[in-house]
């Protein structure tokens, strides 16, 4: 479908946390990122004070059949404007990866404890770095109202899911 790609290595894999394909509700939801053994634990030294995660993982659950790039309305709902498929951040873009900034719990070993990562159990985890405040948007920030409408539910803890 692209004239190019990269391949990119699995750095770890979220073990706990959500299952299944759920669109809201994933607050307060604790699991783990499991840092692979050829990475050396050393590698995480200091990370522990820091208090939130920048993580790429992908849409494993996702599949390449499914990549939708044409103008659609979010959630397939008409109340919200059809746009393309690269202004959806969901398992039908290209690449199919995700970005979260779970909080760090704590570090064991290689296993980073955290809470409110989006992705489910099971799911490649293809780089982290701690969350820098100098690296995060400069300035305000500018969206229509229609994410903020689809997300209002999103990060509710999932123990309140009807």
């Amino acid at each position: 479908m692209f004239d190019e790609s990269i391949e990119v290595p699995v750095i770890g894999r979220v073990v706990g946390g959500h299952a299944g394909r759920i669109d809201d509700y994933k607050g307060g939801v604790e699991s783990i990122i499991r840092i692979v053994p050829a990475i050396p634990e050393s590698a995480l030294q200091g990370i522990e004070e820091f208090s939130h995660l920048e993580v790429l993982w992908h849409f494993s659950l996702g599949s390449d059949n499914d990549i939708e790039l044409e103008p659609r309305s979010p959630r397939d709902n008409p109340a919200w404007p059809a746009t393309g498929g690269l202004v959806h951040r969901n398992h039908r873009r290209p690449a199919r990866i995700g970005v979260s900034y779970p909080r760090l719990l704590r570090v064991e070993g290689r296993d980073l404890h955290v809470v409110d990562l989006d992705a489910d159990d099971g799911t490649p985890v293809i780089d982290l770095a701690p969350a820098f405040q100098e690296m995060l948007p400069r300035g305000p920030v500018r969206q229509p109202d229609w994410p903020t409408d689809m997300l209002r539910n999103y990060w509710q803890n999932a123990a309140e899911r009807p």
